[in-house]
């Protein structure tokens, strides 16, 4: 019985101590991004795909298209969190509920087009996307202007492969940078970064009006005197 109660015990502080690894102490992200997970919504999804594959493309032709304005125009992904949102209840009220079986060299199981009611997870996904066909807010990708420069001021040319591996090892190179630096600027609790707590508030906002919870009834009033 001792030792029954002391491995209790045992569980009982190492889901404790989990539950404070997880709460952030800064009070702006307690009250913004939620704690909890709900792992049976669905990410993986046909909506995502495509309108996290149509979005990235769609931004970098346009944030590459503009950039050679004299005053360069860019389209950052708050456009296409915006946008989204309806496209993706539309896409879960029109798609087929049909389950389709995987092939076997697929991993087998079953999908469907319409897996469900559009989740705000899938909508997180599709920003990611978009934010990535931005270069992060910054319009088109740096190593673009690098092939203009060779081209057009020291009349060389560059092959295709030569200018898109360029492109691509610039890019990859500040995932690489983040990746290797995501133990010690992501994962630990007191490291936040207060501009994306805008977006997560936008992204929590249909969910809050759809629920009609607590933060949902303080928020529309609030709204209303604003306009």
């Amino acid at each position: 019985m001792g030792e029954a109660a002391a491995d209790e015990r045992g569980l009982a502080a190492a889901a404790a101590g989990e539950d404070e690894e997880e709460t952030s102490p800064i009070e702006e992200v307690r009250l913004t991004v939620p704690a909890g997970d709900d792992t049976a919504l669905p990410v993986w999804t046909f909506r995502m795909w495509s309108i996290g594959l149509l979005s990235c493309a769609l931004l970098s032709f346009l944030n590459q298209f503009f950039s050679y304005r004299t005053e360069p125009l860019i389209v950052t992904q708050i456009t296409v969190q915006v946008a989204s949102l309806p496209v993706g209840h539309f896409l879960a009220r029109v798609l087929p509920r049909r389950a389709f079986r995987a092939p076997a060299l697929l991993g087998g199981g079953e999908w469907s087009l319409n897996p469900g009611p559009f989740n705000m997870k899938e909508h997180v996904l599709i920003s990611i996307f978009a934010n990535a066909g931005c270069a992060f807010g910054n319009g088109n990708a740096y190593a673009v202007m690098i092939v203009d420069i060779i081209r057009a001021f020291y009349k060389r040319s560059i092959s295709f492969v030569a200018a898109w591996l360029l492109i691509i090892t610039t890019q990859v190179l500040g995932y690489g940078w983040a990746g290797l630096m995501r133990k010690f600027v992501v994962e630990p609790a007191h490291m936040w970064w207060p501009g994306t707590l805008v977006q997560v508030s936008l992204f929590r906002i249909p969910i809050c009006l759809s629920c009609k919870t607590e933060v949902a009834v303080k928020l529309v009033p609030l709204l209303k005197e604003t306009h």
